[in-house]
């Protein structure tokens, strides 16, 4: 089976790394070729990424860079048929929810190839989000979904998804996790940067939905201010994020240089280093979805910064909190976690680390 595995963001990078492994150890049933969208593109931190999850490089990077969703998404589907039509796969495989994976699934099926979509099955019920319209769209058409957890799979039946397509298999982010987990604990990032564990607080925020709106952002900002008299937050933020601050004005509520007790940035941080940040972190404070998922296994409580998440199990079993983005409700969900003793939570079944052996042998027996 000729395979085109697909990424187009640094999330995306996680998700696939696994699944390239499990391939590459049977030879027997797959050639394989990794297609980078470029939709999410920093040489440094791509670099980093690739380097710290032993992925091989690229053999085709489309370059397709920033625009709006209608132009990324057109542009990918153009430079994507043509690598379709010269490498004439017998099946695509993409990941997550951002705009390539609906651009490739489309374009693929067109040309009547086959495609399987790793996370599927993922829902917010916000339509107001993109990814969520990525997520029903590819889901509609993929031949293969793989699922991280039941609810997942419950929501494919709802949508009269054929059983036969849908596989709950667990979660290939968390594969990644387990794979790095030790490697990432003798990082001496902590050391360097003069912090204790447990005695700082993690940050990501980059949803539109948060820091495209100056009041929803100052808010938010004024709770984390509030917060971290007394727990250093530690923020790697992402470029967008340091655009709308700047715009806004907001440059006061941060400082740079050296960790001191407020919100302090740092530019984005490659793989290894990030999750030995969070994996000794107080709690982390974020945005985004797989973090949801990684503090879970981590025991690491989370406080999630939307109205919505489309990874409601890591509230049901694991130690995510959702909280919205209202600064009254960030404040008492801190102050929660502080007073209380950290708990022993579940981790959903399946998030074991051998997700991608499952994927990999279900593709492999429908060749």
């Amino acid at each position: 089976m000729k395979v085109i595995n697909v990424v187009g963001a640094r999330p995306n990078f996680m998700k696939m790394a696994p699944i390239i492994e499990a391939m590459d150890a049977r030879p027997d049933h797959f050639r394989h070729v990794l297609v980078h969208t470029g939709q999410h593109y920093d040489e440094r931190m791509s670099r980093a990424f690739f380097d710290d999850l032993g992925m091989p490089k690229p053999d085709i990077d489309l370059e397709i860079g920033s625009g709006s969703h209608a132009e990324q998404t057109g542009k990918i589907m153009i430079e994507f048929e043509r690598v379709c039509k010269q490498e004439a796969p017998d099946l695509v495989v993409v990941v997550g929810d951002v705009n390539s994976t609906l651009a490739c699934t489309v374009t693929a099926k067109k040309l009547g190839i086959r495609v399987a979509h790793v996370e599927a099955g993922l829902r917010s019920r916000d339509m107001s989000m993109p990814e969520e319209i990525n997520r029903l769209c590819t889901d509609v058409l993929c031949d293969y979904l793989f699922t991280t957890d039941t609810l997942a799979s419950e929501n494919l039946r709802n949508e009269g998804i054929a059983e036969d397509r849908i596989h709950f298999v667990g979660n290939v982010m968390i594969d990644t996790l387990v794979k790095h987990r030790a490697l990432a604990a003798r990082r001496e990032l902590l050391s360097r940067w003069g912090l204790r564990p447990g005695e700082y607080a993690t940050l990501t925020l980059h949803r539109p939905s948060n820091v495209d709106d100056p009041e929803i952002f100052r808010g938010i900002l004024e709770a984390l201010a509030e917060v971290a008299r007394d727990l250093p937050i530690v923020f790697p933020i992402h470029p967008r994020t340091r655009k709308m601050a700047q715009e806004f004005g907001f440059a006061g509520y941060f400082s740079e240089g050296t960790p001191v007790r407020n919100i302090w940035l740092t530019e984005p941080l490659g793989y290894l280093d990030f999750l030995h940040l969070n994996m000794h972190a107080r709690m982390v404070l974020t945005d985004s979805g797989g973090l949801q998922e990684e503090t879970t296994v981590l025991g690491v409580p989370c406080i999630t910064l939307r109205r919505n998440t489309e990874r409601p199990i890591t509230c049901i079993q694991g130690t995510n909190l959702l909280v919205g983005d209202q600064p009254l409700a960030i404040l008492n969900a801190v102050k929660r976690l502080l007073n209380e003793a950290r708990k022993v939570r579940g981790i959903p079944e399946k998030w074991d680390g051998q997700a991608a052996e499952r994927i990999v042998g279900i593709l492999a027996a429908g060749t």
